[in-house]
């Protein structure tokens, strides 16, 4: 009688740990599935350069590049004017630049050249990325660089000096008058989500040289994003925007700037002026 009983244990145990065996490769094999969609889900890499033409040390490259680094699978390289180099356009210094390390306003590793945004970018081009960048991001610069005002800016010059060594680049500002660099910011990582896909092919043809151009809105008034052309005028480059317009949407920068829209244009690869 025990060993019938002794049988009868065995018996159902045997079941049981074959059921528990099973689960767990089930359980093992839905573990490889998901790791394995999760790495098919994972965005391509991204190697971003970031300058700006305010100085190293501004407001507007901190909260861009603290943005920027919220994006999966990016590294951020930021090399910056050491200082103030608004207007600079796409100068550049004959002979070498020198060069220190220094941080970011919120204390991101940084470069600083004593140079002009257009040396900033081929410096760290040359001397401090060990691969191309995808992207260049210039900024976001404190004031619109808008129509005729374009040419001057040294946010556009270093996006350029970018375009003209086969990428891709993004030049964003912030309105001249209480800038909202959050919201640019927003915008600007918006612009790569939107083209991350091409980027990570490194187009080399042909070259996307964009600006973005945000004006300072109450929460929620921004009308959007426009597409636009840059103006050969300077009227109204400078002022502020009306978020409360209810002008259709313009398609030339300055005109969609002041009816209240972030204006997304594509500036010329080189400057219809030299600057001075």
């Amino acid at each position: 009688m025990a060993v019938r009983r002794a049988r009868t244990a065995t018996s159902l145990v045997a079941p049981l740990v074959a059921t528990v065996v099973a689960l767990a490769l089930v359980a093992a094999g839905w573990g490889d599935a998901t790791a394995a969609g999760a790495a098919a889900k994972k965005p391509p890499r991204l190697e971003i350069l970031v300058a700006n033409d305010d100085g190293v040390g501004a407001e507007g490259i901190a909260v861009l590049v603290d943005a920027l680094r919220e994006l999966p699978n990016v590294k951020v390289t930021v090399v910056a004017p050491a200082n103030q180099q608004s207007g600079t356009g796409g100068k550049t210094t004959p002979g070498a630049v020198t060069a220190a390390t220094v941080t970011t306003a919120t204390g991101y590793p940084a470069v600083a050249v004593d140079g002009f945004p257009a040396d900033s970018v081929n410096y760290g081009l040359d001397n401090v990325v060990k691969k191309t960048p995808n992207v260049v991001l210039t900024g976001i610069n404190e004031g619109q660089n808008l129509g005729g005002v374009t040419d001057l800016s040294g946010t556009i010059g270093a996006a350029r000096a970018a375009a003209a060594r086969g990428i891709p680049a993004l030049a964003v500002s912030a309105n001249a008058n209480e800038p909202d660099y959050e919201t640019a910011a927003e915008l600007a990582v918006d612009w790569v989500k939107e083209h991350r896909a091409a980027l990570a092919k490194k187009p080399k043809s042909p070259v996307l040289l964009e600006a973005l151009n945000v004006p300072t809105c109450p929460p929620g008034a921004l009308r959007g994003v426009a597409k636009t052309t840059v103006s050969t005028s300077t009227i109204n480059a400078l002022a502020d925007a009306n978020c409360a317009s209810t002008e259709p949407k313009p398609t030339d920068d300055i005109a969609a700037y002041v009816s209240g829209y972030a204006s997304l244009s594509k500036p010329s690869l080189t400057p219809s002026t030299p600057t001075p």
